[in-house]
């Protein structure tokens, strides 16, 4: 019975500290927020470059940007959106995670394959008959 009281316990500790946490979603767009897991703020971080990458190909193809101009465009605005979002909006210190240049290449790879393959249809899409 001990043993069982005590993790019932524990169990209602950590749903106590749970709670007072608010939701990855809720700390995504409130500035200066605390985050405990790491791995959470490096997930948004993740995720938001990809939807920035499919949003920046969409545009790209629209509009029609073409050739290196849009790749270096692409660079640096992704680059420079995730900046500012970790260094001035949620103010996080970057040696946490492994310095700036960590955070400035977290999920670049696969936000530029999706940016390569929605510029590209919807391009073709919309510019060739």
């Amino acid at each position: 019975m001990a043993i069982t009281a005590t993790s019932k316990k524990y169990k209602s500790d950590s749903n106590i500290s749970k709670t007072n946490i608010p939701s990855v979603w809720l700390r995504t767009f409130t500035s200066t927020s605390q985050w405990p897991d790491k791995d959470e703020f490096l997930d948004v971080i993740y995720w938001s470059r990809q939807l920035i990458g499919i949003i920046l190909g969409i545009l790209w193809g629209v509009i029609p940007l073409k050739g290196f101009i849009g790749i270096a465009l692409f660079c640096l605005f992704n680059a420079g959106i995730v900046y500012v979002y970790f260094a001035s909006f949620q103010q996080i210190d970057e040696e946490e995670y492994g310095g700036t240049w960590e955070l400035t290449k977290e999920g670049f790879m696969t936000s530029f394959a999706g940016f390569l393959v929605t510029w590209i249809i919807i391009y073709s899409g919309l510019h060739f008959a």
